[in-house]
């Protein structure tokens, strides 16, 4: 951890870790982050009701869904982390401008390096759904810089909470390597403890000197985000409900007539599972060859991971 984030956190009183959610206590209804956690309450609801954030929290991903998820992570965080770095010396952006400790692109690229190996530039892309978020945050970062606190607060603060749990959960599903390789994006080295920093950073987020109208627009601008996830859930439902005509229009074999049909992801829609499981269908495979479906499933995993980090947090 930087020297003045360590000076910041032992100052005035070296809290401790029951001192620190006493303070929780005392937060005020004007305070921008109690704003933020009440303002966005239904967007949140909407969201980690959803299918497949369920299932990720229950173990159930796929490896090639999770490296997808990593590229679309990999722009999301490009992108956010360049325009942070163009306000960094807005008043209204500076105070949280902690790239030492925050800043996740360099991780990402070594995951992608161990998913796709060191060629793994010319084997990525960017989703559409992923490109539409990415695009948000380009205006927000040139035009309005004061809204770029709504994505900042959400991404990072999510990552440092319930992003610890997506990582023990797509270490033990995937049988990733204890040694962190291909979850380095949930490894925070320059932060020894998340729960003070975390409170640190709301004490900043709070201490900017925004007027009530800025506030409201950061909420807003918070919510917005939370649609962007919805729509790419509403992208994947409709990708998910073609993929069974997908499969026969491509001659692939629909079912190979071996276990429960009902417990192949890939029929769940059309079924109404309400669990789904590993299906035996050999078809799965060959439809997350096809590229419409893998930039879908790649965004989808990138927001279920912003998601699921909002709920736990």
């Amino acid at each position: 951890m930087s020297s003045d984030v360590t000076e910041a956190l032992e100052e005035p009183e070296n809290l401790s870790y029951e001192e620190l959610e006493e303070d929780d206590d005392n937060v005020s209804a004007t305070d921008l982050s109690e704003l933020l956690k009440e303002g966005t309450k239904e967007s949140h609801d909407r969201a980690e009701n959803t299918q497949f954030v369920k299932d990720f929290l229950k173990g159930r991903i796929k490896r090639e869904l999770f490296k997808l998820g990593t590229v679309a992570l990999y722009f999301t965080y490009s992108a956010l982390e360049e325009e942070m770095e163009r306000n960094k010396d807005q008043p209204a952006f500076t105070p949280l401008y902690f790239p030492l400790e925050l800043h996740r692109k360099e991780a990402l690229m070594k995951d992608l390096e161990y998913f796709y190996g060191e060629g793994w530039r010319e084997k990525v892309q960017c989703s559409e759904a992923t490109q539409r978020y990415i695009d948000r945050i380009r205006h927000v970062g040139q035009q309005e810089p004061e809204l770029l606190v709504a994505h900042a607060y959400t991404r990072y603060m999510g990552d440092l909470s319930g992003g610890q749990v997506l990582k023990k959960v797509a270490q033990r599903a995937l049988k990733l390597p204890s040694t962190g390789e291909g979850v380095q994006f949930y490894i925070f080295d320059n932060i020894s403890n998340p729960q003070q920093f975390k409170q640190f950073y709301r004490a900043r987020l709070n201490a900017l000197d925004l007027d009530k109208g800025t506030k409201e627009r950061i909420v807003e601008e918070a919510n917005k985000a939370f649609e962007f996830n919805m729509q790419v859930f509403e992208e994947l439902d409709k990708i998910g409900a073609l993929l069974a005509e997908e499969t026969q229009e491509g001659g692939l074999p629909v079912h190979d007539g071996k276990g429960d049909l009902r417990k192949c992801p890939y029929y769940a829609t059309k079924l109404g599972a309400a669990e789904v499981s590993s299906c035996p269908c050999h078809v799965a495979l060959a439809l997350l060859k096809l590229p419409t479906v893998q930039l879908v499933l790649a965004a989808c995993v990138a927001v279920a991971a912003g998601v699921v980090a909002w709920y736990v947090m």
